[in-house]
């Protein structure tokens, strides 16, 4: 059997018939082209949470009141009842902490900033300490970084993102120019790297100020996030031995291994519709090889009179539904990736190409191929040329 012979004349058959081809082929490159897309976004997500969202590193964890993704309701209102981390809090792993390398403080939430007649709405204003910056690796592409000095003197200071920058300072250098935020007056110190979107969000609209002048604005009934140090802070809080803490902490391998499990849901289900799908697209692809094999009923019968074996005959048709699957596949795999990364320019959401999420593509579509090709292909092996040769449309 020439299997050069038998792809060349699979693929005339398909150009023979191309309407009927694509509606053949397109269950397939809908169910490739969704896991295509789904792997793709996942994958990016994966990869950005890893790389930006928690880039904290092994080595650096999280003390917090409360897990920032608390599934259980009842542990979440237990939760809510502990008292909120203070300075006091934070001063106390400072001094009992003598193996980190960095202890910072941050606050957040969300505000507004003007200068004279403009402004900005839903700001994220961070009030930290100047360790902060190390921990969280925040670049600054000109002026200063917030200093201990800003801190103990509740001096009002602010480093900002670039939509600040964009939006309201304009015109010159934006060092040492005033901006209101929430009412309150402060000097630009310094600007920060451009992030660019997150999921369709920007990651540059921010403004830092110390944590000192941040409680003094809006108080403590924010919780604030602490990193590190469960031996001093336990001792603070008089939290008793074999009890559990009285605070929440969280490594980067424990934020990762939260997301992972939402992602994998995530993905599961989609690989779920997208294997009906797949099925739907075998089906058709069963059902038109079934067609082939009634139109070509005298070419079968002039093929095995001339010689052919059956097994050259059931592979001949068994390549043809490959190749239809194969093909589908192709364009499934290649629209699942034009899909990924369209959305990817539009709305900013994370995107990742993995070459075996493509190989797989391929192989699942080739496997459709084959499983629903074997009933036509051994349906034609074992037609008899003689009647074969008698047959008319």
């Amino acid at each position: 059997m020439n299997y050069i012979e038998a792809i060349r004349v699979a693929l005339q058959s398909l150009w023979a018939n191309k309407l009927r081809s694509v509606l053949t082929l397109l269950g397939v490159m809908i169910g490739v082209g969704a896991v295509i897309a789904v792997v793709t976004f996942v994958s990016g997500i994966n990869d950005y949470v890893a790389k930006k969202i928690f880039n904290l590193g092994a080595d650096v964890f999280i003390v917090a009141k409360m897990s920032a993704v608390e599934t259980n309701v009842d542990h979440f209102l237990e939760a809510e009842k502990r008292k909120n981390l203070d300075m006091e809090d934070y001063q106390a792993v400072v001094d009992a902490c003598q193996h980190c390398q960095y202890v910072g403080a941050l606050m957040q939430g969300s505000g507004k900033v003007k200068r004279n007649e403009q402004s900005i709405n839903d700001t994220n204003i961070q009030g930290i300490t100047p360790s902060i910056a190390t921990i969280l690796d925040t670049d600054l592409t000109s002026g200063r970084m917030i200093s201990e000095t800003d801190l103990n003197n509740h001096i009002q200071v602010a480093v900002v993102g670039t939509d600040i920058v964009d939006h309201l300072l304009t015109g010159g250098d934006p060092l040492g120019k005033e901006i209101r935020v929430d009412g309150w007056t402060y000097q630009v110190i310094g600007v920060g790297k451009k992030k660019g979107k997150t999921l369709g969000q920007s990651a540059d609209n921010y403004v830092l100020i110390p944590i000192t002048v941040y409680l003094k604005k809006y108080g403590a009934h924010k919780n604030s996030t602490i990193d590190e140090a469960r031996v001093g802070l336990r001792s603070h809080r008089h939290d008793r031995p074999g009890q559990e803490d009285s605070f929440e902490i969280e490594t980067n391998a424990s934020l990762l291994g939260i997301w992972s499990g939402l992602s994998n849901t995530f993905f599961m289900a989609t690989i779920g519709i997208a294997a009906v799908s797949l099925v739907v697209g075998g089906i058709v692809i069963m059902n038109i090889m079934l067609v082939s094999v009634t139109e070509r009923t005298r070419e079968i019968g002039i093929r095995k009179a001339l010689g052919a074996r059956r097994d050259d005959v059931l592979l001949q048709f068994l390549i043809e539904s490959v190749v239809l699957a194969l093909l589908g596949g192709a364009i499934g795999v290649l629209g699942g990736i034009i899909l990924a990364k369209g959305v990817t320019a539009i709305i900013g959401m994370p995107s990742s190409i993995k070459l075996w999420a493509v190989l797989a593509g391929l192989t699942v579509a080739a496997s459709v191929g084959v499983f629903f090709g074997v009933y036509p292909a051994r349906k034609a092996a074992r037609l008899d040329p003689i009647v074969a040769l008698r047959f008319e449309m």
